[in-house]
């Protein structure tokens, strides 16, 4: 158990490097925008190419992860991660911004698949939500730090954040190296001649029609309506609140702590006692609600009120999620979190472009339309999760393997 815990530790620290460094790119991104004259459209491209790239990415790392063990991949990961934030940092112009974008799509998204598959691994099925919770909490302080730091150093320079960023990636990569062990033994791995194919679009399209389809479609939907908010909150924050990026990085430090604490702190336990699909469901309505409560704020109060109700209600979205999916594979872990990721990825991909497009229309609709999103699929889990309770599980899979 000492063992297990260090991984986790390891696994822990990783996954806040990396997503600092992408929280770091938040509060910042909206501004390198407005220097460059651009809007609300460009600032989705932006955040839709880094989804894209992981979209057409993450399937493979998973599936690598599978052949080769998650280890290499992990390097792999955190190593491409400090590439693509020593070439942001170095952006003076836009398209070297998307440029940067996709290497960081490309090459990190191998962290988080193969992050969730090593839990996979080395965790019991019971305590495979607080696993998944430990990464989901990992992510939430890496959005703690990043926006904070970001806000604070961006007063002296935009690019120094990412450099910080760079340099805590080659020491997460020098911890994995020298202290992370190898999660999946090599009876379990995939054989060499299996082919590792792109997108996985086809075993995506048979996944949908798997016990993990609707969750699939639901990690989707998910991250569609997710990034409605994350997208232009910086745009958003600055044009109707004229806040800059030091306040814009401390209102996401203050989300990201609530995540983080929620993720980390109730996501095992609320999972062990209601199933994740109960969780799921709740936390579908409650961030519809959040949306639309978050178009109402006028003052700084009532911004922290709102969008402290929101990230209460979404924090353990993700996490549940992908435990149920875990649960539910009938193929390898790496392959299913690949699935899992690419889904959310797409999610990612459309999402920003969509809010982009309508916040240059009226800076509300990203909101709005995140609200309704949310609001179908607490709907269509009020169906489709309850036919699939937590103690079937097992019967499932095997009915699915027959």
């Amino acid at each position: 158990m000492p063992d297990n815990r260090r991984n986790l530790a390891i696994l822990f620290f990783t996954m806040v490097v990396v997503m600092m460094g992408f929280g770091m790119v938040i509060p910042i991104l909206p501004f390198y925008i407005i220097q460059f004259g651009a809007g609300g459209s460009a600032m989705g491209l932006l955040m839709a190419t880094y989804a894209v790239m992981q979209f057409i990415f993450s399937p493979i790392w998973g599936g690598i992860s599978d052949r080769i063990g998650r280890k290499p991949v992990l390097m792999i990961g955190v190593l491409g991660n400090a590439i693509a934030q020593i070439l942001f940092g170095f952006s003076t112009e836009l398209w070297m911004l998307i440029a940067a974008r996709v290497i960081a799509g490309v090459l990190s998204s191998a962290t988080l698949p193969t992050a969730m598959a090593y839990i996979g691994d080395s965790t019991a099925e019971k305590d495979r939500g607080g696993g998944m919770g430990i990464i989901g909490a990992a992510m939430g302080v890496g959005m703690v730090l990043g926006p904070g730091i970001a806000g604070w150093m961006a007063t002296y320079s935009l690019s120094a954040p990412f450099f910080l960023a760079a340099g805590l990636s080659l020491l997460a990569l020098v911890f994995i190296l020298l202290t992370l062990p190898e999660s999946l033994p090599l009876d379990k791995r995939t054989l060499s001649g299996t082919r590792i194919s792109g997108p996985q679009l086809r075993e995506l399209w048979q996944a949908l029609f798997s016990p993990i389809g609707f969750l699939l479609i639901l990690a989707f939907l998910v991250s569609f309506g997710l990034t409605n908010f994350e997208s232009v909150f910086g745009l958003y924050a600055n044009a109707q609140y004229d806040y800059g990026p030091q306040q814009v990085g401390w209102l996401l430090t203050f989300i990201g702590l609530i995540s983080a604490i929620v993720q980390g702190g109730l996501t095992g336990p609320f999972t062990r006692r209601w199933g994740e699909a109960t969780v799921i469901k709740i936390s579908l309505f409650g961030s519809a609600v959040g949306f639309a409560l978050m178009t109402l704020a006028d003052s700084i109060f009532t911004v922290l009120l709102t969008t402290g109700f929101f990230v209460i209600s979404n924090a353990m979205l993700r996490p549940a999620v992908s435990a149920l999916i875990s649960k539910r594979a009938t193929i390898g872990q790496g392959v299913a979190m690949g699935l899992n990721n690419a889904s959310m990825s797409l999610g990612r991909s459309v999402g920003p472009l969509w809010a982009g497009f309508i916040y240059d229309l009226n800076l509300v609709y990203p909101y709005w339309s995140g609200a309704v999103i949310m609001l179908v699929g607490f709907v269509f889990s009020l169906f489709k999760l309850k036919s699939e309770p937590a103690v079937q599980i097992e019967g499932s899979q095997s009915q699915v393997a027959d």
